[in-house]
């Protein structure tokens, strides 16, 4: 069992959170790069949640950030409140730390005015239908997502 601590991503995680989205993150984002995830934290620092984890057993001291378990961008514009990238390591899955983590973003969300949080998941993705459903989210089947790149 772990000791679940969730703060702000900061520059210095930059390289780890790509690492570890390509380990527990289902799919790949155009912005999955270092100006992409350089950009988010310089813009909004609050948006990108880590869930870090220390063994109970480990008298690691207070404040050590530990490993990284999970993730979830808790983007809002103003207006609307989006959800991206909630991964939780494989390892870890099943431990409360992806609801631990949509609390948190929850709460950033209501401290900023927002109403209502939309989450972008993968159609292919079961598991995290499951999840996000248990989380009380519920699919809006008349919407469909309509993208353009606009580099490259």
């Amino acid at each position: 069992m772990i000791e679940l601590r969730i703060r702000a991503a900061v520059p210095e995680d930059v390289d780890t959170v790509l690492a570890f989205w390509k380990e527990a993150a289902e799919g790949a984002s155009i912005s999955d790069d270092r100006a992409g995830v350089e950009r988010l934290v310089a813009r909004d620092p609050e948006a990108l949640l880590l869930a870090t984890g220390v063994p109970r057993s480990s008298g690691a001291e207070r404040g050590t950030h530990g490993d990284l378990v999970g993730t979830v961008i808790a983007g809002f514009d103003g207006w609307r409140c989006h959800l991206y990238r909630l991964a939780v390591h494989p390892d870890h899955r099943r431990q409360g730390i992806a609801s631990a983590l949509l609390a948190a973003a929850e709460e950033r969300f209501v401290r900023l005015g927002g109403r209502r949080a939309d989450a972008m998941v993968l159609q292919r993705n079961e598991g995290a239908h499951r999840a996000w459903g248990a989380a009380g989210y519920v699919p809006e089947e008349q919407w469909r997502r309509w993208v353009k790149p606009l580099t490259g």
